[in-house]
């Protein structure tokens, strides 16, 4: 397990709001802003496509140290020499991502239920990503997830766990006093029109949450 993962304000990136020359210069104004952890995530990507994108996300990343964890593909993780891999339901099991990238590599899971959090946190996950709580505009298919169900999840496993989906700086007093480690973020910065600003707004926002 990890001890030392800022888990604060986690930026999962969407490239279908932006020209390729944006979403670079997004991520980089977000990692200037404040965001603790970035995930590369591209659902459509061919591996080449995907790699390159990854290497020059790694370079911004490596910048402002900031772990770089790439969505799904343990390949690309590897490829890129990132910090971790991010895998949900219907990617590879949290175990098989664990052998693969060894025990010094950040492994993140999915997980919408007690049991599978206590399930992924067996087979060697890091962290946990914890959602929907807000219906998203994302691609991805989503399944709403309580704030008690989150709540009881960080409750039931000793690793970090962070909340997601659909959050904002309007939306999320709904964690106030949870114990999650902190939020992730997709819209709220991928959309913004000062990434930066939005990205300090929300750091700060998170912190007040947890008290």
């Amino acid at each position: 397990m990890k001890t030392d993962l800022d888990m604060t304000l986690y930026l999962v990136t969407d490239s279908t709001y932006h020209t390729e020359e944006t979403f670079y210069k997004t991520i980089e104004e977000a990692c200037q802003g404040g965001v603790t952890l970035v995930q590369l995530r591209e659902k459509n990507c061919g591996g080449r496509e995907y790699l390159e994108k990854a290497m020059k996300v790694k370079v911004i990343t490596d910048r402002y140290q900031i772990p770089l964890i790439i969505d799904d593909r343990v390949d690309v993780a590897i490829a890129c020499d990132a910090a971790g891999v991010h895998v949900g339901s219907s990617d590879l099991p949290v175990a098989v991502a664990r052998k693969l990238l060894g025990p010094d590599k950040i492994v993140g899971a999915t997980a919408k239920t007690v049991e599978a959090a206590k399930k992924a946190y067996e087979d060697g996950a890091d962290y946990l990503g914890v959602g929907a709580i807000f219906p998203t505009t994302t691609k991805v298919v989503t399944i709403r997830t309580s704030v008690e169900t989150l709540n009881e999840i960080c409750q039931s496993v000793p690793i970090p766990a962070v909340a997601i989906g659909g959050l904002n700086d309007g939306n999320m007093d709904i964690l106030k006093g949870g114990k999650m480690a902190g939020v992730a973020v997709v819209s709220a910065i991928m959309k913004a029109e000062d990434p930066k600003a939005a990205a300090a707004r929300l750091k700060e926002h998170v912190g007040e949450l947890r008290g």
